[in-house]
């Protein structure tokens, strides 16, 4: 089965290893004897399905969720149940690479204007002529 991530990316499922494991937090004496987390692994660096730059971007996105050999780590520990949690996890996932496939908008280079200058000389020196009347009249002169 193929996970739908974009129109143009999908994930098959053998790409995604879950391990359960025992959670913190809620869940009464099933807390103990449960293992209703998830821990899902999601191989960036070998993964087929996804393009070069695609994986680049999700590689800084993900952070310290990423390991050094490029597997990417997410725990699912919000809910009681195993199958609700790894549904949560999966989503998480899907939403990590949705937001690495979107391209950032290139920067356009800006420059200030003349007036946006002249305003900041202006703000500048009238800063400046407030501190210059705060200083002690020397008997010299300046």
């Amino acid at each position: 089965m193929t996970i739908r991530v974009t129109p143009t990316i999908s994930i098959d499922e053998s790409e995604i290893q879950e391990r359960f494991i025992r959670a913190s937090g809620p869940g009464g004496q099933n807390v103990n004897k449960v293992a209703t987390a998830v821990q899902l692994r999601f191989n960036v660096a070998a993964s087929p399905s996804l393009a070069r730059d695609v994986r680049e971007r999700l590689v800084k996105l993900a952070g310290r969720r990423m390991t050094e050999k490029g597997i990417l780590l997410i725990e699912a520990r919000r809910f009681r149940t195993q199958e609700k949690n790894r549904q949560d996890a999966v989503d998480r996932l899907t939403r990590l690479i949705q937001r690495a496939a979107e391209k950032p908008k290139p920067r356009r280079k800006t420059r200030p204007t003349m007036a946006s200058k002249k305003r900041r000389l202006n703000t500048k020196h009238r800063r400046g002529e407030t501190k210059r009347m705060r200083r002690p009249i020397s008997p010299g002169g300046d």
